[in-house]
């Protein structure tokens, strides 16, 4: 093999090297780069609102245990707590949607907070004739008045 062919050889394996190197390099850099403005970008958007979540899920927590216990007094003959039933069962799915949008932050969380505080009145004073008889009606009617409080401040 002569010197040229040996030359030539070091200078394909230099660019080569070289090559790889500004490729890697430009790869860090522009990944850097990336995650520096997710994390910034990150950094400043908004948090869901935790309150609106906790109220709507207290709703659904002690919504739940009324639902239960008005559905036990129906089913022993007391049919005088069957509109809190109802009201409880219209209250149930909405608090949960209510929680969820609220968690992805949808652009359409106010106009259902609007719908969410109307449910959650009925359900209030459905609640509010038997809070002082049963404990469940109380806690339910005491989570919905929370759940409003919290709707009326995003829809304000």
């Amino acid at each position: 093999m002569d010197n040229t062919n040996s030359n030539k050889n070091l200078d394909s394996i230099s660019r080569r090297s070289l090559l790889i190197g500004a490729s890697a390099i430009t790869a860090s850099l522009a990944s850097g780069i990336s995650m520096a403005a997710t994390s910034h970008a990150h950094h400043h958007m908004k948090k869901p609102d935790g309150d609106l979540i906790d109220a709507a899920l207290s709703c659904v927590k002690k919504g739940e245990a009324c639902s239960a216990h008005c559905l036990h007094l129906v089913k022993m003959g007391d049919n005088t707590i069957a509109d809190c039933l109802m009201a409880v069962t219209d209250m149930l799915p909405m608090c949960n949607t209510l929680a969820k949008l609220a968690s992805s932050q949808s652009t359409h969380l106010a106009d259902f907070a609007k719908v969410c505080i109307a449910v959650c009145e009925d359900c209030e004073k459905a609640c509010e004739e038997h809070a002082d008889k049963h404990d469940e009606c109380n806690a339910c009617m005491k989570s919905c008045r929370a759940c409003i409080k919290e709707c009326k401040k995003l829809v304000a």
